[in-house]
């Protein structure tokens, strides 16, 4: 299959920016943005049509219904967004509905098409996204943690010195709140981060300053765009280009750790069908009753919403 056409719902800070970092990548050839403010969504693709000279050619356009029905991926970055001190939960009611209405008209005139959730709180919503269109679990799935496992691989690289591209570590869980670091599993150079000179109260440090980034840049700026525009950029280069990448994205879960009914973040394998993969590994039994915690939690939100 040869399409790398993109569809991507919500031209606000997110949407727009995942825009111009895939023209940046010169990954795909058709971009088609959406968002029900018109005025905004023309503006943008006029500005990023602008940027092509300087980077790599791709058709930008604002999308149509007819976009919808060829496009091989359709991001959904739309929606209300996290205000300052307001956690991801509370935004469920406002994005619920959001969903309800894109996700079952997508698979009826698209029944192949790979929905990645952007919008929070997006274990939430890929969950009900998963509800709605149930047979497309593999299809369906959230930008999850790849966002906060950036976070904890930068931290730590740049506490020890070292290229974050060389450590291996993820969080997982619920991207928010109840999210947990994997240190059991966590390897730099194929090295097992133990051996590291690192102290308690420096990891401690560390996830503190990983589950609470989002809060302060929130704060600062009013919204968070860049980093998660590159590791969308980069979940699409690896679904396009069939690369068959670990990620640590929200997805149903069906028996893992002895979970089920509950979309959250474990390391998967991705490609060019969506999830076609996923990975049997040991964790820590303390890592266990905390990702055990996590998915309550969500459980416990998704009981709200029918």
């Amino acid at each position: 299959m040869s399409n790398n056409k993109i569809a991507i719902i919500g031209a606000g800070q997110v949407g727009s920016t995942i825009a111009y970092s895939l023209i940046i990548q010169g990954l795909v050839r058709e971009i088609a943005l959406f968002d029900i403010d018109h005025k905004k969504v023309k503006a943008q693709v006029t500005d990023l049509q602008h940027s092509i000279p300087f980077w790599n050619y791709c058709h930008i356009k604002v999308g149509t219904e007819k976009d919808l029905t060829n496009s091989a991926i359709v991001i959904i970055a739309c929606g209300a967004k996290q205000k300052d001190q307001q956690t991801r939960p509370d935004l469920l009611q406002d994005n619920y509905q959001m969903i309800k209405n894109i996700v079952p008209h997508l698979y009826r005139i698209n029944k192949d098409v790979i929905t990645l959730i952007v919008s929070n709180p997006v274990d939430l919503l890929t969950y009900f996204a998963i509800k709605l269109v149930p047979n497309k679990k593999n299809k369906i799935f959230g930008s999850g943690t790849i966002l906060d496992t950036a976070r904890f691989k930068y931290l730590l690289g740049d506490q020890l010195k070292i290229n974050p591209r060389s450590i291996h570590a993820y969080i997982v869980g619920e991207h928010g709140d109840s999210e947990l670091p994997l240190w059991s599993t966590a390897t730099i150079g194929n090295i097992p981060l133990a051996n590291f000179p690192l102290k308690q109260k420096e990891l401690d440090k560390i996830f503190y300053q990983v589950k609470n980034a989002a809060y302060q840049i929130i704060a600062g700026k009013g919204a968070t765009y860049y980093a998660i525009g590159g590791g969308v950029t980069q979940l699409v280069e690896t679904i396009l280009q069939d690369q068959k990448t670990v990620w640590p994205i929200s997805h149903y879960l069906n028996g893992e750790f002895g979970l089920r009914n509950v979309c959250l973040s474990l390391p998967v394998i991705l490609g060019r069908q969506g999830i076609v993969g996923k990975l049997k590994y040991q964790i820590s039994s303390r890592e266990q009753k905390k990702l055990r915690s996590s998915a309550a939690t969500l459980q416990k939100m998704i009981k709200h919403i029918k």
